[in-house]
């Protein structure tokens, strides 16, 4: 028989249970999280309007109209479309078997997004650490470790920025982006077999697919988890299995060609050139994740966010140095793996006394970060309800342009200037010229020339008249002194637009 164990023994074996304010420590950021989730489950419901939605609910348009031969989305024309993705074709058949508007359908696609990025994160991070607040923490660094000035842009989830896109298809990819980190990560851990890989290459193709920019960052991330792994040439053929297997798929695609994509870049340096503006406003915060990246390296030279890090930086930097500054739309490769790292150093730094220091550090600079997008409560509650402190950070939606529904049908061409021009397709009918740079659109210099002429005051009525009959207008969104022979004032919208009807 054993002798039954002292009181010291059992003391000594049996864990000590945490205490309250452990316990606290580790709520706090379940908390939190889940509060920025609902905060942005509301945001979905109101779907606030700025920048690319309009080109969204466009291609949502046309493939409800035709999933097979949609067209241009924004002009009348018979060109392929990038965006035209096979997440957009999943929704546009949904918009088509259910009839539900295009911003409903939109509204669903963000559910399906946010939903994608919230495993996901938590999916990866777990491949990452143990502890049972990191995955918490980490996605609260993703969307509130940013800078003092808020910075809005599709592919980068600050918390004002993810407001704005959360519909977008680039939050789709990037939450199937960190889902396809984590399964790549379990399959250089556990060998996995020839099938897994192909699955992994499907993959990769369909985050490219779905948005380039975003699929950019997966391939850096993905380049950075094998690196650090260090396999061997077995696992290296089935990597490179996985890699043709995607090729071919993204070669396959028949609504565009990808690979032409790479001779874009010249069309689209200048819009992306103030992403290397404003760093230390935008981003500042995300040096707290750089020092932690620094301790990780100390730890493991081959320490994945690490080299993750590492090779974003490279193709950032690489982008500003050259004047491709579409390379810029890879800085999520940087800033992501910084603000991981910061979050991971609270559950992984050595001392229990060093956990604390961080925990405290990070939790200051989340506060900031949260102060700096707290305008996006507007984006839930309307600006009126905001105090006046929050109201001065609250970025304004675009009013639409529903006011015009009742006379301009689908398909019917509107000649409009370009903020007009990115919003009107979202409605059914085309613009003469797009909102939105469209490389495949071989035109397009001429007809954002055809619209400048129009709307020049200098133009006479028979030049204007030329340009409508060329372009096929039936209606004009412009000025009040555009009123003149040739126009047919139908109805004023906001900010004194004049909605024309073109009449013989």
């Amino acid at each position: 028989m054993h002798a039954a164990p002292s009181d010291l023994e059992e003391q000594v074996s049996r864990p000590e249970p945490p205490s309250a304010t452990a316990r606290a420590g580790r709520a706090l950021p379940h908390a939190a999280a889940v509060l920025v989730v609902a905060l942005l489950l509301l945001v979905i419901v109101r779907l606030p309007w700025i920048g690319d939605l309009g080109m969204h609910a466009a291609t949502l348009q046309r493939l409800r109209h035709d999933l097979l031969h949609p067209g241009n989305p924004l002009v009348d024309a018979d060109t392929p479309s990038p965006y035209y993705s096979p997440w957009m074709l999943v929704l546009g058949a949904v918009a088509k078997l259910t009839g539900l508007s295009v911003f409903r359908v939109l509204r669903i696609g963000a559910l399906v997004g946010l939903g994608l990025l919230a495993t996901g994160v938590w999916r990866y991070v777990r491949t990452l650490s143990a502890h049972r607040a990191a995955p918490a923490l980490a996605f609260l660094s993703l969307v509130l470790l940013w800078g003092t000035a808020v910075f809005n842009w599709s592919g980068f989830v600050g918390l004002n920025s993810l407001a704005l896109t959360v519909s977008y298809p680039s939050v789709f990819a990037l939450g199937l982006t960190f889902h396809f980190w984590a399964w790549l990560t379990r399959a250089l851990r556990a060998r996995a077999a020839w099938p897994g890989w192909l699955g992994l290459g499907a993959l990769w193709a369909l985050i490219l697919l779905c948005h380039q920019f975003t699929g950019v960052v997966a391939t850096l991330g993905a380049l950075a988890t094998v690196i650090a792994a260090r396999p061997g040439r077995q696992v290296w053929l089935r990597v490179g299995a996985g890699l043709a297997l995607g090729a071919v798929l993204l070669w396959l695609w028949p609504y565009y060609d990808f690979f032409a994509l790479f001779s874009a870049g010249a069309d689209l340096e200048a819009i992306h050139k103030p992403l290397y503006q404003h760093l230390a406003e935008r981003f500042g915060l995300v040096l707290l994740g750089v020092a932690a990246l620094a301790l990780r390296l100390r730890r493991d030279r081959w320490d994945p966010l690490a080299v993750f890090f590492l090779l974003g930086v490279l193709v950032f930097a690489a982008g500003g140095l050259t004047g491709h500054y579409s390379w810029g739309r890879a800085l999520p490769a940087a800033l992501i793996p910084a603000q991981l790292a910061a979050a991971l150093e609270v559950v992984s730094a050595g001392r229990r006394a060093l956990r604390i220091g961080w925990a405290c550090v990070l939790g200051v600079a989340l506060a900031v970060g949260a102060w700096s997008q707290a305008g996006m409560l507007g984006y839930v509650t309307g600006k009126g309800a905001l105090p006046s402190v929050l109201a001065r950070k609250y970025e304004a939606p675009w009013v639409g342009y529903h006011w015009i529904t009742p006379w301009v049908k689908y398909g019917d061409v509107v000649m409009a200037r370009t903020v007009p021009s990115r919003q009107i397709p979202a409605y059914g009918p085309y613009t003469v010229a797009p909102g939105y740079p469209d490389v495949f659109l071989g035109d397009a210099a001429w007809r954002e020339a055809a619209v400048s002429r129009y709307f020049d005051a200098r133009t006479t009525p028979e030049v204007r008249r030329g340009i409508v009959r060329e372009y096929g207008v039936r209606w004009v969104v412009g000025p009040r002194w555009l009123a003149g022979p040739g126009l047919r004032k139908v109805t004023t919208g906001p900010a004194q637009q004049v909605l024309y009807r073109v009449v013989p």
